[in-house]
């Protein structure tokens, strides 16, 4: 069996992310190959992510941005699981800069909702045109559009 080293164990944290124990363990089982305790640590970390799936994302906080004049504001709750991780200044200034990256796309709407029919039916044509003049194949076309839409929750 290889020696294992605290700098080892360090350095794949360092890599991944990973905890102390989780690097250790897969160093353990890849007899010390760095590489070999990055693959298992992924593959083990799409089990741990499934196991979190049921999990409420009860702690959080709510962030805002007010652009200079006060004329454009935003306000953005973001949650997380713990709320460890809510008072970490990762964590804050992620929630400040997804304020302002909303403040910067100019929203007309907040929910799909409220978008009136007329602006829906616009937006369709001018999709329309866009689709007659790209010469790429229609598949090509809807699958870069599906993966590009970004998946937004809305809360009830």
């Amino acid at each position: 069996m290889a020696e294992i080293t605290a700098a080892a164990v360090k350095q794949l944290r360092e890599k991944t992310g990973a905890g102390m124990m989780e690097c250790k363990n897969a160093l353990v089982e890849a007899t010390g190959n760095e590489e070999r305790a990055i693959e298992i640590l992924r593959e083990r970390g799409l089990a741990s992510a499934k196991k979190r799936e049921g999990r409420i994302a009860a702690e959080g906080i709510v962030g805002s941005y007010i652009h200079m004049g006060g004329k454009v504001g935003v306000l953005v709750e973001l949650n997380c699981e713990t709320d460890f991780v809510a008072r970490g200044e990762e964590f804050q200034q992620l929630v400040k800069d997804i304020a302002m990256h909303i403040a910067a796309a100019e929203p007309r709407y907040v929910s799909r909702d409220e978008v009136p029919e007329n602006v829906l039916d616009k937006e369709r044509e001018i999709a329309r045109a866009q689709a007659k003049n790209d010469p790429r194949p229609v598949e090509q076309v809807l699958r870069r559009d599906r993966a590009a839409r970004p998946a937004v929750r809305q809360s009830s």
